[in-house]
């Protein structure tokens, strides 16, 4: 229980540094950025709920709390330096279907308002989840592949000489796409799209608000801090311990994934699915050709 707790509050402290991050490369003034996190938590807690009419109020709230709560049980792979949660000898299948309880998450919290915007919302996700999840999959194999294992650990123990982002350079870059994508944010965000008044958050206030968009948030840190024991080596590196070696490189991929967020445009999801399936399926299909032959 210890280190769950001390997990949630690393992952809490992340997801405040993210949203401030994002905030000030959206051109607000710095204490407005570092005060955005709190200001936003205030306002979810006295903040009312809101309801519709013929909502299904059941699916409508587990949806909502099920957001948070996948990005939470995919965190708990995660390594920090040489120690984890959990390693289970399937840590990469936990973490992918932890991402996959998230699209049932959001396309429940889209179904559940009774709402046109909200429901479009919810589908947007699930069309956009056809899209990324195989390029997704696959590259995680790549992973997989790689150090001849499923368990998280043996992934980063398989790097101690050679880190997988050198000779699997296509797998890392696809992995990062999908982790904007599963987080349903930046030019992947189209899931709570300002066309759709906000999609599925449109009718979402209050505590819910406060749980999904936080959810979201804390999607995109879990996913994006996957990439480090997957393709960076973990805590590998000189001078530093592990878990400082961890936290840097987390930081960098975390910085580089909002900023290109905030410079790539949206992509709409009726051409992101062909371009995955045309595009980034053939070339990840490809980088793990080229990782079997190497082991």
């Amino acid at each position: 229980m210890a280190a769950i707790g001390v997990l949630l509050g690393l992952l809490v402290l992340a997801t405040a540094a993210v949203v401030a991050f994002d905030r000030a490369l959206a051109g607000s003034p710095v204490g407005g950025a570092v005060a955005a996190p709190a200001r936003e938590v205030a306002r979810g807690l006295v903040g009312q709920r809101r309801t519709t009419t013929a909502a299904d109020s059941l699916l409508w709230r587990l949806g909502v709390g099920l957001v948070p709560v996948a990005a939470l049980l995919a965190a708990l792979v995660l390594p920090l330096g040489g120690a984890a949660v959990a390693d289970p000898a399937i840590g990469v299948v936990w973490f992918n279907a932890m991402e996959i309880l998230s699209w049932a998450a959001v396309w429940l919290a889209g179904w559940g308002p009774n709402s046109v915007f909200a429901l479009v919302g919810g589908y947007r996700f699930v069309a956009q989840g056809l899209g990324y999840e195989l390029p997704h999959m696959f590259a995680l194999i790549c992973a997989a592949t790689g150090a001849g294992t499923l368990r998280v650990g043996g992934i980063v123990e398989a790097q101690q000489d050679l880190w997988f982002v050198v000779w699997m350079p296509v797998a890392f870059a696809v992995y990062l796409l999908s982790a904007a994508a599963m987080a349903f944010w930046g030019p992947l965000g189209t899931a709570l799209g300002p066309d759709l008044a906000g999609g599925a958050a449109v009718e979402v206030s209050g505590v819910d608000r406060l749980l999904l968009l936080g959810g979201r948030w804390l999607l995109l840190v879990v996913a994006a801090s996957m990439a480090v024991p997957l393709f960076l080596g973990g805590g590998a590196g000189p001078v530093l311990p592990g878990w400082a070696w961890t936290l840097l490189k987390t930081a960098l991929v975390l910085a580089a994934v909002v900023w290109l967020g905030r410079r790539v445009p949206v992509l709409r999801v009726e051409r992101f699915v062909p371009w995955a399936w045309i595009v980034l399926i053939p070339l990840v299909l490809l980088q793990l050709l080229v990782v079997a032959v190497g082991v």
